[in-house]
């Protein structure tokens, strides 16, 4: 287990010194050194003691311990050192809000987050420390407001690709502790994956390492305190899963609303300077308590500030350009190199809105290629993702540079037409169909598309815009393919 720093308060009983002072600097005495050891150590030294009503002062009178289960081994989040006693994160965030609010919370020791668990379950501990809340949790328990939020990003090892949709993966495992809402979370929305699991958040990461695992999905702050601290670096963040961030909070029993109502307020009072000091102080600098004899620490503490900061920095700048991946993998068809479904989705319903609000015209021409089929089936699929690419291709040519067009699945386009009414949408389809006709495709036979158009009516959403285009479509392939098929208005207001 790595040495961590004790709490603040004895902390700043006895002064600091590094594991490797730097002897052959000389002595210091500078202000500005004495400064940055006093924001180093004092995080909290603007503290508030926050205002109880009558009932939340009989309540602590009422109780004057407080028993709360922690997980005894999540580091750097929390951990019970080898003296018995709570550190970590959430330790110091919690000892501020225990601080300003008056709560006296004592430690009830378990071994396991699982132990951890049935002790609140069963009524041991009235508040569990660190943790997000969950339909299962909700079952027995009430959360505060975050103490904390941190981001989930999916661990691999270096060799595996960058992963930008986790709910196509087939035939891959992925390692999550024991306990964790991650891991009831992951269970209930990507079933395509087997869960391995595990008893820590080391472990789960060490099976990656040992390639006995595909990939593990972590909080950033523990994976990126666990790679440095066992020197996993063939390790690496591969992605992330929109909406699955932590969010850790503290949860009380369902019957202490009065308790959760005090912390909340006691978590109102902390603010982003004092939850990033105590972030840093944990992932960046490990620190032992001892006397020095000299003023060396002074000029370390500021260059160990200065790391910290140019390291928050390039963190951030990563994970600005892994999350730019992640929109651009997540919004850009892979084989066309079109904008896909996703990617308009948002847009495309606030283009009806204007259009509606401002009766403006706006048109769709829904295409899809004729007996598609038959070219995976008689030429093979790679010659069938051929002809898409070509196809992708010829329509950018082809449109108004104020159209969108995207891959809306499998061998349909959608084409959105700005400022384009009914006749003017067929003149602009029947010309797209021309030129594919016309067009020499990568195959032994001539190909040719079908077309159904709808524009945008008064009441109108994506959903019924879309269904008269597809009823449309079908009517022109009913036809004979290779033509236009539109829907009339008065059908449109009928249904």
């Amino acid at each position: 287990m790595p040495k961590v720093s004790e709490h603040l308060p004895e902390a700043r009983r006895r002064p600091l010194h590094c594991a490797a002072p730097l002897q052959a600097w000389r002595p210091l005495r500078c202000g500005l050194a004495t400064l940055l050891i006093l924001l180093w150590l004092a995080p909290a030294a603007a503290s508030e003691v926050v205002e109880l009503s009558e009932s939340e002062r009989a309540y602590l009178q009422a109780h004057p311990t407080v028993p709360m289960c922690i997980d005894p081994d999540w580091w750097p989040f929390e951990l019970i050192d080898e003296s018995g006693r709570h550190t970590g994160m959430a330790a110091d965030l919690i000892a501020l809000v225990s601080q300003r609010t008056g709560i006296n919370l004592q430690l009830h020791p378990t071994h396991t987050w699982e132990e951890s668990l049935t002790a609140s379950q069963a009524g041991d501990c009235l508040a569990l420390s660190f943790l997000n809340s969950t339909p299962e949790r909700d079952q027995w328990l009430i959360f505060t407001e975050p103490l904390l939020v941190d981001p989930n990003v999916i661990i691999t090892r270096e060799e595996h690709p960058f992963v930008s949709d986790i709910g196509a993966l087939q035939g891959k495992t992925i390692a999550l502790p024991r306990g964790t809402a991650m891991l009831e979370r992951i269970a209930r929305d990507f079933p395509n994956l087997t869960i391995v699991p595990t008893e820590s958040e080391r472990e789960a990461l060490g099976l990656v390492e040992a390639r006995k695992a595909d990939m593990s999905l972590r909080s950033l702050i523990v994976a990126a305190a666990t790679i440095k601290h066992e020197g996993w670096f063939n390790l690496k963040i591969s992605g992330q899963i929109p909406g699955y961030d932590n969010h850790l909070r503290m949860g009380v029993l369902k019957s202490e609303t009065t308790l959760r109502d005090i912390l909340d307020k006691g978590i109102a009072t902390l603010t982003p300077l004092e939850r990033r000091q105590i972030v840093d102080r944990h992932v960046s600098m490990q620190v032992v308590t001892d006397v020095v004899t000299d003023y060396s620490l002074a000029l370390w503490l500021g260059l160990v500030l200065a790391a910290i900061l140019a390291t928050s920095l390039a963190w951030m700048a990563h994970l600005r350009k892994l999350n730019n991946q992640l929109k651009c993998q997540a919004e850009t068809d892979q084989l066309t190199d079109l904008p896909n479904r996703h990617a308009i989705d948002s847009s495309f319903a606030l283009d009806i809105i204007r259009a509606q609000r401002y009766d403006r015209p706006l048109s769709v021409i829904l295409l899809d290629i004729d007996h598609f089929k038959t070219v995976n089936d008689e030429l093979g699929h790679l010659m069938g993702d051929k002809v898409l690419v070509e196809f992708a291709q010829l329509l950018k040519k082809g449109l108004r540079s104020v159209d969108t067009v995207c891959r809306w699945g499998g061998e349909e386009f959608l084409v959105i037409c700005h400022e384009t009414d009914l006749s003017q949408a067929v003149q602009l389809a029947e010309r797209i169909l021309e030129q594919i006709r016309s067009h020499a495709f990568p195959c032994p036979r001539p190909l040719t598309s079908s077309a159904g158009l709808a524009t945008v009516l008064r009441g109108d959403s994506v959903a019924t815009l879309m269904q008269r285009a597809d009823e449309s479509l079908y009517d022109a392939k009913h036809r004979g393919r290779d033509r236009v098929g539109v829907k009339p208005a008065e059908e449109a207001f009928a249904d």
